[in-house]
């Protein structure tokens, strides 16, 4: 079996697992103890996990500690929602259908685009997934990739590329914004983050005035959605992200969703479910999957894309998180999240051994750059029960604020920042 896959050991079906987080022995667990034994020394290694309850975390870069409230957990747990597979007879999947078909309007109305489908799995494969609608639209191999792109969508979009046959220019960054150049008739399509990785809100409108004939994506955070504007007012051709947001935990980095809407022009070349509205032989409002000819089990190889799968008790949960916030909900916190990021902002760049990485407005993400090693800062911060931010290059930080760091959370990082510094 080996052979017919290409390695020569085991272990190197663990060459991607980083040397850091393998154990490198095998457990130190005597053989012929009971099960209760066992379990009792297993509860207490799994103990020695720290979640981002048990600290004051300012970790982000991409899954982010925003208040989930019971109601979701109460309506996801019901059986109806729980337990069903893919709702192919829409006779008995009316209510599955109809929470698509909900989601999918909310979708549309935050990214201010026309199509939704029913989600896909995460943010970076359904960036990737993008990029494959363009490819094939525009039948063009050049992708436009900003610096500031999240780096696991890049990736991704790497790894698929090398599939396809088309190539990545990487666009640089200039004061925490992409710089877009003339673009070429090779381009498919150009990719930027809104706000982007290091936090600065993009010039949509600019980008897309440049944008020629390919096709524009941004990568957007929905959440954000309530105080910056919706990408379709910016004539972006897809939206596409990360879900984890809208009333999904951080859960040890998933199972979240992701989303994507786009234009009406590219509706045959969506990937995933799109649930539509129709009516019985009896004029009854219902609800069914549509446009299946699109997904391979119908189409097998001739199909327009591959994904099926739906994350929707996810994207439920996003969609109930977004109705117990309402219209007006999505903008109040979008407001609390910016005055709290600019005072987290201004205090810690007013900290000795702190610069900004740039000084574009931000929402709810900043990048500072530090004086010293960043990762024996955060040790330094770790030690003290603060969990500072994400790691970037040249000793750089990103700091996420969500609603859940105080005024005074926000004081304690920048005590302990000072005193790591110093």
């Amino acid at each position: 079996m080996l052979a017919a896959i290409g390695v020569e050991s085991i272990d190197d079906l663990f060459a991607d697992v980083p040397e850091g987080v393998r154990l490198g022995r095998p457990l130190d667990l005597p053989k012929g103890k009971p099960e209760q034994e066992v379990y009792g020394r297993l509860r207490d290694l799994a103990a020695k996990n720290v979640s981002a309850e048990d600290e004051i975390s300012f970790l982000g870069a991409g899954m982010y500690d925003h208040y989930v409230p019971a109601l979701i957990d109460s309506i996801l747990s019901r059986s109806e929602f729980l337990t069903p597979y893919t709702p192919y007879q829409p006779e008995i999947s009316q209510g599955g259908l109809q929470v698509m078909f909900e989601y999918q309007t909310a979708i549309s109305e935050l990214t201010g685009l026309p199509i939704s489908n029913a989600s896909v799995y995460e943010g970076p494969s359904a960036v990737a997934a993008a990029g494959w609608l363009a490819h094939t639209h525009t039948k063009k191999t050049t992708f436009l990739v900003s610096e500031s792109l999240h780096p696991h969508s890049v990736e991704t979009l790497r790894t698929t590329s090398a599939g396809w046959g088309t190539t990545i220019e990487m666009l640089p960054v200039e004061n925490g914004l992409t710089q877009l150049g003339e673009v070429g008739d090779d381009v498919a399509a150009i990719f930027i983050g809104q706000p982007n990785f290091h936090g600065a809100i993009e010039d949509v409108a600019s980008l897309s005035a440049k944008k020629g004939k390919a096709l524009l994506i941004v990568q957007a955070d929905p959440l954000t959605l309530g105080v910056l504007r919706a990408p379709g007012e910016d004539d972006v051709d897809i939206c596409v992200g990360e879900g984890q947001t809208l009333g999904n935990r951080l859960d040890f980095g998933g199972p979240s969703f992701g989303f994507f809407a786009a234009k009406q022009d590219y509706i045959r070349r969506m990937p995933g479910r799109i649930a539509g509205e129709t009516t019985d032989v009896d004029g009854r409002r219902g609800f069914v999957l549509t446009l299946q000819t699109r997904e391979q089990h119908i189409r097998r190889e001739k199909a327009t894309h591959n994904i099926c799968t739906a994350q929707a008790l996810n994207a439920l949960a996003g969609m109930i998180y977004l109705s117990w916030l309402g219209r007006e909900g999505l903008v109040e916190l979008g407001e609390l999240l910016v005055s709290r990021t600019h005072y987290a902002r201004k205090t810690l760049a007013a900290l000795d051994g702190v610069e900004l990485w740039h000084d574009q407005p931000v929402v709810r993400e900043f990048a500072l750059k530090l004086s010293k090693d960043v990762h024996e800062v955060l040790e330094f911060c770790s030690e003290r029960g603060v969990n500072a931010g994400y790691p970037l290059e040249d000793n750089g930080l990103l700091v996420a604020i969500t609603e859940q760091r105080s005024k005074a959370d926000i004081d304690r990082l920048a005590e302990v920042l000072k005193e790591a510094l110093a």
